[in-house]
């Protein structure tokens, strides 16, 4: 299942990411890429350990915390603090999938890797490229949004990005342990519950066929999630 969620930061927030992004010291991106993937990667990261991308990459995490969209798609168990990235001149990342299990910064605590996302930075119109093509069951989905849209995909889909032949495309991305692991269980909860949140305005809070929707959602939540 592959979720676009609109806005996640404002205009005025990404203004303010980018007065910082775009003065900031970038480094060779694949030096923190694996051994297989370190042939196909070439763009730009933030130092992982820097104040910058600490400080933003909180300021993202905060905001995805009160995103209803964002955690109704992935019921968030651990979240992966947010990365940065540049590609330019020619960057481009290869068809690859995403480790399994990554390390939380500065600790030996493992998660597992359910979903990617990529939080876009730049405007559409900024460079020409650079789109994020994810390959699924019913073919490649090419995602190209606004600066402020995040897009959620599994992280066991093979993905690349194509090569940017103008300007530059920044985003942040990451990757969100959930606490329901198997994607088809966590689509039905993203289903039901939307297909509730979207019933709710025309019912009363007390109406027996929307108070059995919800327990439904509950109960099925309380026998899928691993916490």
């Amino acid at each position: 299942m592959l979720i676009t969620i609109d806005k996640v930061l404002t205009k005025e927030q990404v203004l303010q990411f980018r007065q910082q992004l775009d003065h900031a010291d970038w480094s060779d991106g694949a030096a923190t890429a694996g051994t297989l993937a370190k042939s196909v990667k070439r763009n730009q990261q933030l130092d992982d350990n820097g104040e910058l991308c600490i400080a933003l990459g909180n300021q993202i995490v905060r905001t995805l915390s009160q995103t209803p969209l964002f955690i109704s798609a992935a019921l968030p168990r651990t979240i992966y603090p947010p990365k940065f990235n540049r590609y330019a001149d020619g960057g481009t990342y290869g068809a690859h999938v995403d480790s399994a299990l990554m390390f939380l910064p500065g600790s030996s605590q493992q998660m597992r890797t359910d979903l990617s996302a990529t939080l876009f930075l730049a405007e559409p119109d900024e460079y020409d490229g650079g789109e994020l093509e994810v390959e699924g069951p019913f073919g490649v989905q090419c995602v190209k949004l606004e600066a402020g849209d995040m897009v959620l995909y599994p992280s066991s889909s093979l993905h690349r990005v194509t090569p940017v032949t103008r300007g530059a495309r920044v985003a942040s991305f990451f990757w969100i342990e959930s606490l329901v692991a198997n994607e088809t269980e966590r689509t039905l909860l993203f289903d039901l519950d939307q297909s509730v949140q979207h019933m709710a305005p025309s019912f009363a809070p007390d109406d027996q066929r929307l108070v059995q929707l919800t327990g439904v959602y509950h109960n099925l939540l309380r026998r899928w999630a691993k916490t």
